[in-house]
């Protein structure tokens, strides 16, 4: 394996410390992605620099011209509070000529956009809950004949932001205060979808061009009060101790129906395909009792912390974390860009 310099890009408040000595569990969590992925590329023999940006590109554009990274491998997931914007960066580095790893810019694009992505994969009939759109900043009209329970959620925002037990709504009342919500809080427009009742299957797609398939993973949601919706809401995803508390985990799905798995591996190539994805991206279904599927949202560039979902599949496949990474810079450095073909 040959040593490159790799310059790491992460949000200014993530620079992680050299080592973990002296830092609480609390603190350890808010940056372990970025120091998971640091060290591992240092044990690697790779020469790194993390990066911290919040709103100026102007450090990136002098790394760049001055260190002469052979790759960036990118952890950004928001440009100056605005998670859209990250793709904007992504571009910057296609416009410096700078391999990248992680998802294209137009890839990021279609799949940021909940909404957009949506409009995609039913052209494509792949099947996803029936939606609307509320837009922020117009007066909310609710058709009289909607079928409840409905789950609202940001049409733009990712790792659950503004997702609470509150998001699946039972009549038309809760459903103008959820959208309420979702405006006010997270600042984009309101996504109302039918709400599915089953289990919840991640699947992780590593490529450009050839597509690995990762093995299905499952999240449980263990002892969570019956009165509660069982979805991934952030505290589901996020918070410990909750996880803890109500015994939910994640791990390797087991005793999915005949011809379940090879239904959302070909799907999640179809979606991979349709979105424009590249690098590496994890799709998220639901299959109901009757073992219908449903894909929920394509997601690029997901968390790839040692512990995380992701990593842990890849492990199931028999691929350890340093390889994992290595292969995600390698696909970074065989992404087939635009000025790749301008260049002698």
């Amino acid at each position: 394996m040959k040593k490159l310099r790799a310059l790491v890009l992460v949000h200014s408040t993530l620079v992680p410390p050299e080592s973990l000595k002296g830092s609480t569990e609390k603190e350890i969590e808010e940056w372990r992605t970025e120091y998971d992925v640091i060290s591992h590329l240092k044990k690697a023999g790779h020469e790194v620099m993390p990066l911290g940006l919040s709103d100026s590109l102007s450090e990136l554009r002098r790394a760049i011209t001055d260190w002469k990274p052979g790759i960036v491998f990118n952890l950004l997931e928001e440009f100056d509070g605005i998670v859209t914007y990250d793709q904007h960066v992504v571009a910057f580095l296609e416009l410096m000529h700078q391999p990248y790893t992680g998802c294209n810019p137009r890839g990021m694009l279609l799949s940021r956009d909940k909404v957009l992505s949506k409009q995609l994969l039913s052209y494509h009939r792949i099947p996803t809950p029936q939606f609307m759109v509320f837009p922020r900043g117009k007066k909310v009209h609710i058709p009289r004949k909607l079928r409840y329970p409905l789950f609202v959620k940001s049409s733009t925002e990712d790792a659950s932001l503004g997702i609470a037990q509150a998001s699946v709504v039972a009549d038309s009342k809760q459903l103008v205060e959820r959208i309420a919500f979702i405006h006010d809080q997270t600042h984009s427009d309101a996504l109302v979808e039918e709400y599915i009742e089953g289990r919840e299957l991640y699947v992780g797609v590593m490529g450009n061009d050839r597509l690995k398939v990762l093995p299905v993973w499952e999240m449980t949601f263990g002892s969570l009060p019956e009165n509660l919706p069982a979805i991934a809401t952030r505290k589901v995803k996020w918070d410990r101790d909750y996880q803890q508390r109500y015994g939910i985990t994640t791990a390797a799905a087991e005793a999915l129906p005949e011809g379940t798995v090879a239904r959302l591996e070909q799907l999640s190539r179809r979606i991979f395909r349709a979105l424009h994805l590249t690098g590496y991206a994890r799709m998220d279904f639901r299959l109901r009792p009757d073992g219908e599927l449903f894909v929920l949202e394509a997601n690029a560039n997901p968390n790839i912390s040692a512990a995380e979902d992701f990593a842990a599949s890849a492990l199931k496949a028999g691929m350890k974390y340093g390889e994992l990474l290595h292969r995600i810079v390698q696909l970074g450095e065989n992404y087939p860009a635009a000025w790749r073909g301008l260049e002698p």
